[in-house]
């Protein structure tokens, strides 16, 4: 497998996943400005969305969006404890989480860093976001992680969205579970191992 990244970015959320399953893989960056890996190939040629994660598979075929590339890595190495059988309920309970921080989190924050986007829109986000992260925190709970007890492939992108408030100076200190949420997961030595190959920890 090979994952085409850029740091910090949404495809943070599959490498760390794929460190935690334990799955051979490679890894390119991609700028997302040029469109251009670093070894120079096109990357509209790889995925023509232009846009990261993208995991091109052992036999070729090209997956992207991050919900659906967790899962395929979940379910590739089903030992790890990633995602739950699918067919139960605790599998929907992670495409759940998937769903949410998508469509609720990862479009809210994301929109934020865009130049284009206008400020009425962005101050709307924040007013909206307090909301969300309240919603989080109390599902969680005194759960260690979102799904219970285990760290799943929604906990990596949960992570990857949350950690992104740090680059838009967004206040989380009142929500104290969340506080500690982040902090148990940036612990985990693959999410560690993670962090420094996109150049983010020294």
């Amino acid at each position: 497998m090979k994952l085409y990244y850029s740091p910090a970015a949404c495809s943070l959320s599959p490498h760390i996943v794929l460190r935690e399953a334990g799955v051979p893989f490679e890894l390119e960056q991609v700028d997302l400005k040029t469109k251009k890996t670093k070894s120079g190939a096109d990357f509209l040629a790889i995925n023509p969305k232009g846009q990261v994660p993208t995991l091109v598979l052992d036999g070729g075929e090209v997956l992207t969006e991050g919900p659906a590339i967790v899962q395929y890595v979940a379910d590739h190495k089903p030992g790890a404890g990633l995602a739950p059988a699918a067919g139960t309920l605790p599998r929907y309970r992670l495409v759940e989480w998937l769903n949410y921080i998508t469509s609720e989190l990862h479009k809210s924050i994301g929109s934020l860093f865009s130049p284009a986007t206008p400020d009425a829109w962005k101050s709307a986000v924040k007013e909206s976001l307090p909301a969300k992260f309240a919603y989080v925190e109390k599902q969680l709970g005194d759960k260690p992680y979102l799904l219970g007890n285990e760290f799943s492939a929604a906990d990596a992108y949960l992570y990857t969205i949350l950690n992104w408030t740090n680059f838009q100076k967004i206040d989380l200190s009142g929500y104290p579970k969340l506080v500690a949420y982040m902090a148990r997961v940036s612990a985990r030595p693959k999410v560690q191992e993670t962090l420094k190959a996109e150049g983010l920890l020294r």
